[in-house]
């Protein structure tokens, strides 16, 4: 945390903080699976590659031909049995197939249960994200209350950097909250 010398720096730091907790957020949802392909449901596995950790996507060109299916084409073959392992290991539940070439990832239909636990997941992930947020509230009213207590700044000052502060708080909960109903509803969605 850089040093905050006034309202505006207070402000300004709460405002870039709490917007990479909501990008996470968003990143975060990315994963989850709502019953359609996306690649972005592989972003968090990595592959154990002649010893090193890789992200999947480093490892070949991923695809999705048709609405139920990812393809992984790796760019070296010998790729193919962790690529499928790393897949297979991770908490998605998919279960590829691959034929020395390409990996295929079949993409099933959600049964209700596992729409149940996606939706927990999104909550909790909701709830830690909002916690996040309400820790860089707290950091920054600190900072801002130290700087009054220390004659950097008015009472008055101090009362509308407290009150902006709790606006952008409410905006980006806000936010977060929207993304989660909207992901929420996409996974509870049957098609």
């Amino acid at each position: 945390m850089t040093a905050i010398a006034n309202s505006k720096d207070a402000l300004l730091q709460a405002k870039t903080r709490m917007e990479k907790a909501v990008e996470d957020f968003r990143k975060e949802l990315s994963g989850v699976r709502t019953g359609r392909a996306n690649v972005s449901l592989l972003d968090h596995i990595r592959v154990d590659y002649h010893g090193t950790e890789m992200p999947i996507n480093q490892l070949g060109t991923l695809t999705v031909p048709e609405a139920t299916m990812i393809v992984i084409s790796p760019w070296d073959p010998g790729a193919v049995p962790p690529i499928d392992k790393a897949i297979r290991t991770s908490d998605l539940g998919l279960n590829p197939t691959n034929d020395g070439k390409v990996v295929r990832i079949p993409i099933p239909a959600l049964t209700e249960d596992r729409r149940k636990d996606l939706v927990k997941h999104i909550h909790k992930v909701l709830e830690n994200h909002r916690t996040a947020v309400r820790n860089i509230r707290r950091d920054i009213k600190e900072a801002v209350e130290k700087l009054e207590k220390d004659k950097k700044m008015s009472e008055d000052e101090k009362k509308r950097s407290l009150d902006e502060l709790e606006k952008l708080t409410h905006s980006e909960t806000k936010k977060i909250e929207d993304l989660s109903a909207a992901k929420e509803k996409e996974v509870l969605e049957l098609k």
